[in-house]
């Protein structure tokens, strides 16, 4: 198995120039490929792998696979198939996760305790799901097609979330067995770069950032806007391993000046010494991955440390990190190597509203808004998100402290 997956591209519906014959072909194959690849990730998992959940913030991968089915059950047919009926009345309060319009739902630490439905169970509700959801694409005529094509977009961009989360949460989970378990042997470590410790210069000057053009976005992606960037400069390249383990011996997770305060209670609190999952074996650092336990490669790129740990190593190398705009630019201006598909990056900006910014009515609009306070803002991609989910505008966040994400960080430096 690989990150290759099934590569989404998005169209304004108001404004394809497809005739709704072409419309409902391209949407029908585009669905199947995504759903096709949430179960493709699974494939490798037991059923008991699947209903495990290893801390409040995870989630069991059976849960992601009945959520993302949900959420077009609850946001697509519901509203557009007259006389559906749910597959599962119970489903609703098992799988919602932060609806708070869409009813009352089950508590997030508890979902590794609903060992029922089974994981076949569960099966059977995506086969239901999805053949709705395709009888409704091919009867769909062109004012229908125009009407449910948003919801079925912001659905698959949204599954495609959950499947960075299943290998993000089943990777946590295995950390925790102490036979370190593989998910799959084969999946590609991440890669090893040559780059040397080259920076870039960002043009200062007024700079134009958010999403632009028709295709698909978050809404905390827009409004487009202007921004200000003072003299910068921005690393082509990701920190490597090879530069945590000097951090690492120059004393890094002892330094107490290194550390923002809540930065130096978490070292203290949780014990660390190194990034997530790495492991000391007779004087040798391991790293627990996606394809087992395997030896820390010193040029690949750092994995699994927290924005508290990357706002440390940056402080030690006399830098900083680069803000969400900068980051942004650089990207666009083709600065940037290894800007995609390796590790997300930390950014030092929080994760707030743009200028202007307006949260869509409804249920939906409770996607990103409401989350728009105490995280830190990450930029790019890691080798776990799926083929189609990347663009330079594109805004990930997580809190502080987080690290059983695929998180890494790329250094800047005022001119």
């Amino acid at each position: 198995m690989s990150n290759v997956a099934a590569s989404l591209k998005p169209r304004d519906a108001a404004k394809s120039v497809l005739s709704p014959a072409s419309l409902r072909t391209e949407w029908a194959e585009t669905f199947r490929a995504v759903r096709a690849e949430t179960e493709r990730r699974a494939e490798p998992l037991s059923p008991e792998d699947q209903v495990v959940q290893s801390m409040p913030d995870a989630s069991p991968t059976k849960w992601h696979r009945a959520h993302t089915t949900w959420f077009f059950e609850q946001f697509l047919l519901v509203p557009n198939v007259p006389g559906y009926r749910v597959f599962d009345e119970r489903f609703s309060y098992l799988f919602n996760s932060y609806y708070v319009a869409a009813g009352p739902r089950h508590a997030r630490p508890r979902r590794g305790l609903v060992t029922r439905p089974d994981v076949g169970e569960v099966g059977a509700y995506r086969a239901h799901v999805d053949a709705t959801v395709a009888g409704l694409i091919a009867s769909a005529d062109g004012a229908t097609l125009e009407k449910i094509i948003p919801t079925i977009e912001i659905g698959l961009n949204h599954e495609q979330q959950h499947q960075e989360l299943m290998l993000t949460d089943i990777l946590h989970a295995f950390a925790q067995n102490p036979v370190s378990p593989a998910y799959d042997s084969k999946w590609p470590l991440p890669r090893v770069y040559e780059g040397g410790g080259e920076f870039a210069e960002l043009p200062s000057g007024i700079h134009t950032i958010g999403h632009e053009g028709d295709g698909f976005c978050f809404d905390n992606e827009q409004p487009m806007h202007r921004v200000l960037i003072e003299g910068a400069r921005i690393a082509r390249h990701l920190v490597t391993n090879a530069q945590w383990l000097a951090f690492m011996t120059d004393g890094g997770y002892a330094t107490p000046s290194l550390w923002l305060s809540d930065g130096w209670a978490a070292v203290e609190n949780e014990n660390w010494t190194a990034p997530g999952y790495w492991r000391a074996r007779d004087g040798e650092w391991f790293a627990l991955t996606l394809a087992g336990l395997k030896a820390v490669d010193p040029a690949s790129p750092v994995c699994h440390v927290s924005y508290y740990e990357a706002d440390a190593f940056a402080r030690w190398a006399g830098k900083h990190l680069p803000s969400e705009a900068e980051w942004e630019v650089a990207a666009r201006l083709g600065l940037l190597d290894d800007s995609y598909g390796a590790v997300w990056q930390w950014t030092r900006s929080a994760y707030s509203p743009y200028p202007g910014y307006r949260a869509a009515e409804g249920a939906l609009g409770e996607y990103n808004g409401k989350f728009m306070i105490n995280q830190m803002v990450l930029r790019g991609s890691s080798l776990a998100t799926p083929i189609g989910h990347t663009r330079p505008s594109y805004r990930n966040f997580f809190y502080p402290p987080a690290r059983w994400q695929f998180s890494g960080l790329r250094l800047a430096d005022c001119v």
